[in-house]
């Protein structure tokens, strides 16, 4: 499954994955296309079997701060957003643990890792406490089990917290437990500014973290859930070639193959947040060297002789962005002079008995003529296996291109290659765009 590996209707940022039984869990935030703000008032869970994780399945909502048509209120006290959940399992039970915007956040149990969960009880904090907790508010609560059944919150805006939870009932904050700026807090550009996301692996505590330059993901290690934290470094950044916003999520291993679940932006906001996965190594030495944004998921490599959705694009460069028309139609819009659009990778297999295949593109006109340049392995000094001419309308372009074999990232580059675009001499036509792109696919 690519990236995002979601059905490409379903917005769930701030992904926290975790493996209960054979099953990957995904809990996050919820967003909607094209709204002017941060996630709703309710939470969804998805899942997929650890061994096809190109089957996804959704349970529905999870827990809800407003009633809707099929569900009541689960906090009384509040109707405020829901953002970045998290769920653990101790002793045969999952807990819920839920940031509620502007109001006291809470914890929730099931039977079941997919819910739908009840409310145990708000957060319980020690009167001593309040004021340096945000009175009860936790952002982006992450929550670790140890192995000796000790249970660890960590959460914060611009400052890092932690705490010990009482285990007997997972929702009161032990008396002396509470720990401030466990990472950093200031400006530089590995401080901590949101989305604590604890882990252990081995014998080493991870917090993965969004730093002050919030495009990235960032970890930092331990060798006490209490700390201190020793910075690490960024594990991936979603601004690089691509319209950046904020970052969330954390990492899991999946079969033995370890990933880092993060999100990127759509619908040229930073609100429109889309569910997305990188595989990922940790070294022997504790390190994790950073990844690049690619159109993969989950796949090792993607064909080129499917059809392939333009949403899926990792670089897009010049301003073009991806747009949700409705719930079926998702297109790569904007393309002026000069843009780049990016997928990364694809197995051309091996053929040494063709020079040439066969390019088309879905295209929606913009009332401009143009011309994509198609290239492999990089937009600026890659090869180019081809170009393609761009009408005014609605159509499918097609042209023959060089035969490749191998793995390539692929790229198109769109010029303005009849002057249709690019007038000084008309105030508002300067660079306006040359079409949209829907998909694309290659034939032999």
């Amino acid at each position: 499954m690519a990236n995002p590996y979601l059905p490409n209707w379903e917005y769930i940022p701030d992904g926290e994955p975790r493996v209960f039984g054979n099953r990957v869990y995904v809990y996050g935030s919820h967003d909607t296309a094209g709204s002017g703000k941060f996630c709703d008032f309710k939470l969804k869970v998805w899942s997929a079997d650890v061994n096809d994780l190109n089957n996804w399945i959704c349970h529905g909502d999870s827990f809800h701060t407003r009633a809707d048509r099929d569900h009541e209120s689960d906090t009384p006290w509040t109707d405020g957003e829901l953002y970045a959940p998290d769920v653990i399992e101790k002793d045969g039970k999952y807990y819920l643990y839920a940031y509620i915007f502007y109001a006291k956040g809470c914890v929730a149990v099931s039977d079941r890792p997919e819910g739908p969960f009840r409310l145990l009880s708000q957060y319980r904090v020690p009167a001593m406490y309040e004021n340096d907790m945000d009175r009860g508010v936790f952002v982006d609560p992450g929550v670790l089990v140890d192995d000796d059944g000790r249970v660890y919150i960590y959460w914060g805006f611009e400052r890092s917290y932690m705490a010990e939870i009482n285990p007997e009932n997972m929702y009161e904050i032990l008396p002396g437990s509470v720990r401030k700026d466990i990472i950093p807090a200031g400006n530089g550009p590995s401080d901590f500014y949101e989305a604590c996301s604890p882990r252990k692996i081995g014998d080493r505590y991870y917090l993965i973290y969004s730093p002050r330059k919030g495009s990235r993901l960032d970890y930092a290690v331990s060798k006490s859930p209490t700390g201190p934290f020793e910075y690490g470094g960024t594990i991936i950044d979603n601004g690089v070639d691509y319209p950046g916003g904020n970052n969330h999520g954390s990492i899991c291993n999946i079969n033995g193959q370890w990933y880092v679940f993060y999100h990127r932006m759509t619908n040229n906001s930073v609100f429109s947040r889309r569910a997305c996965v990188e595989r990922i190594e940790i070294l022997d030495d504790g390190r994790i060297p950073q990844v690049e944004m690619t159109s993969l998921g989950f796949e090792g490599s993607l064909s080129p002789y499917r059809y392939v959705p333009a949403d899926i694009a990792c670089v897009l460069k010049g301003g073009c962005y991806i747009t949700e028309r409705n719930i079926f139609q998702r297109a790569v819009v904007n393309i002026t002079d000069g843009c780049v659009i990016g997928f990364k990778y694809f197995d051309f297999g091996e053929d040494h008995s063709s020079r040439t295949m066969e390019f088309s593109a879905k295209i929606r006109g913009c009332g401009a003529r143009g011309q994509v340049r198609i290239l492999i392995d990089d937009w600026k000094e890659g090869m180019e296996i081809g170009r393609c001419d761009i009408g005014l309308d609605d159509s499918i372009i097609y042209s023959a291109v060089r035969c490749v074999t191998g793995r390539h990232a692929l790229y198109f580059v769109f010029e303005d290659k009849y002057g249709d675009v690019w007038d000084f001499a008309k105030p508002g036509f300067e660079n306006r765009p040359i079409c949209e792109l829907e998909g694309f696919v290659f034939s032999k």
